[in-house]
């Protein structure tokens, strides 16, 4: 029995990993459990037509409960393209909501003129699937033909924003940091940010020199337990996760070009050898990287929590003041401490991405999370004031409530609903309401407490979901 097993692997050039497949398993456990008279595994056109038909109503019914969520919860329409092994050049379409993202569609765009009409008809057909009441905004990277196609969806669609992807941004700030162009315009940030550069480019031809030769591999190997990584530069923040693993392996590089059998190695490339030796014993090298990995940290930390499924709408706001404050803190414990310059430039990159990205959605969201205005958050540092305080979260907010109503009477309520809210009137000034706005979830909050002003609560379980 296992022969034969073992033999359909290895004739249909099946993946090891299948055997760690649940249904493997349970397949062949029920075949032995139970007498089956005459029984025959499905066969080639039965596993193709029958049983896939089946299948696929069968994994529809278990998507019933998220696709009735999709009314009260709010759905996000993420996209994105990509290229499968056959270099197809495709376009994901997913739904997305607090209950979880669900895979609508692919679509193969050979010899497709990928411009804004055509994508953005791809987006409206899946809004409409999904259901145009339904979707709260419209997720793509920030490229220039997305955010047209944004435009037309938002033309037909007044209430659907479109939303340029956070991590997509935040790795493009990376990018302007950490390898900034030598042109005209861009010539003070070239002169201010080239040091970063030059850092990444010594760890990478430190890199390539290492890996490009298996005797060279061979002795970093029997030093490390860790191995080089090569990284393609469309994985975000590349240039931050190559200097965090030379961090690690410090130790390992040093003892590596110190050992007799570094020495002895009779390398073609002498000269090249040597700068990777004297490269990797400078102090001041190791510094540069401590010193760009600490200011850069709390980039990649942003980045890292808003790339999940977790609905994050509603803390984007927050998580970037954070971050500015964060890098702020940490270049004025560096060696460019006394250059404000430096910290300038850095900040004008952060505050242009963010003015690119920010969307009044951004900012209604914030103001209907109830943490915002609990004493324990305001208290935390002494310039937060809570949204509805806020003149620049204010007015985007108005905006948006101006998309969403506009019939002038529907909207005085909502703005009636958001004052008893914000200032704590009515049923909002109960002591549970008002305690449990920096102890519970946001969601949870607002079901529990929210039921005074029936309009912004459902607004709120959307935006916040």
């Amino acid at each position: 029995m296992h022969s034969e097993i073992a033999r359909l692997f290895y004739t249909g050039e099946l993946s090891f990993n299948i055997a760690r497949n649940p249904h493997y398993i349970r397949a062949f456990s029920m075949a032995t459990q139970r007498t089956i008279p005459g029984y025959l595994p499905p066969g080639y056109n039965l596993l193709r037509t029958t049983l896939l038909q089946r299948e696929k109503a069968h994994i529809e019914k278990l998507l019933e409960p998220t696709k009735a969520a999709w009314k009260q919860k709010g759905v996000s329409i993420c996209s994105d393209g990509w290229s499968d092994v056959q270099r197809r050049p495709l376009i994901n379409i997913m739904a997305v909501c607090e209950s979880g993202p669900m895979f609508l569609k692919a679509i193969n765009c050979e010899g497709e003129y990928k411009d804004k009409s055509f994508i953005s008809k791809l987006l409206i057909d899946a809004i409409n699937e999904v259901g145009h009441q339904n979707v709260v905004q419209v997720v793509t990277d920030n490229a220039p033909v997305c955010k047209a196609a944004g435009l037309l969806v938002k033309a037909k669609y007044p209430h659907i924003f479109w939303t340029p992807c956070v991590v997509h941004t935040l790795n493009l700030a990376l990018k302007n940091i950490c390898a900034p162009i030598d042109s005209v315009q861009n010539k003070e940030v070239f002169e201010e940010c080239k040091w970063i550069a030059e850092v990444s480019d010594n760890a990478l031809m430190i890199k390539n020199f290492i890996m490009n030769h298996n005797m060279r591999l061979s002795m970093f190997n029997d030093n490390s337990n860790l191995k080089m990584l090569s990284l393609a530069e469309t994985r975000f923040a590349s240039t931050i996760i190559m200097l965090k693993r030379f961090r690690q392996i410090k130790k390992c590089l040093e003892s590596m070009v110190i050992s007799e059998r570094w020495d002895l190695y009779k390398e073609d490339d002498v000269l090249k050898a040597r700068a990777v030796k004297y490269k990797i014993l400078d102090d001041q090298f190791w510094e540069n990287i401590d010193y760009i990995l600490s200011f850069t940290s709390p980039i990649y930390e942003m980045l890292r929590k808003a790339d999940t499924d977790h609905p994050c709408l509603h803390l984007v706001y927050e998580w970037w003041d954070e971050m500015i404050e964060k890098i702020r803190v940490a270049i004025s414990k560096g060696p460019h401490s006394g250059d404000s310059k430096f910290y300038e430039i850095v900040h004008d990159i952060l505050v242009q991405r963010w003015n690119k990205s920010n969307t009044p959605l951004h900012c209604l969201a914030h103001s209907l999370n109830p943490r915002y205005y609990s004493d324990e958050w305001l208290q935390e540092s002494p310039n937060r004031l809570p949204p509805h305080r806020d003149i620049e979260v204010s007015r985007e907010r108005k905006k948006c409530i101006e998309r969403y109503y506009s019939c002038s009477s529907e909207r005085r309520s909502v703005n009636e609903e958001f004052a008893s809210f914000s200032a704590a009137i009515d049923d909002f000034s109960d002591n549970d309401a008002m305690r449990d706005r920096g102890l519970m979830s946001p969601t949870k909050w607002w079901v529990i407490h929210g039921a005074s002003t029936p309009t912004l609560q459902s607004l709120a379980l959307k935006l916040l979901g």
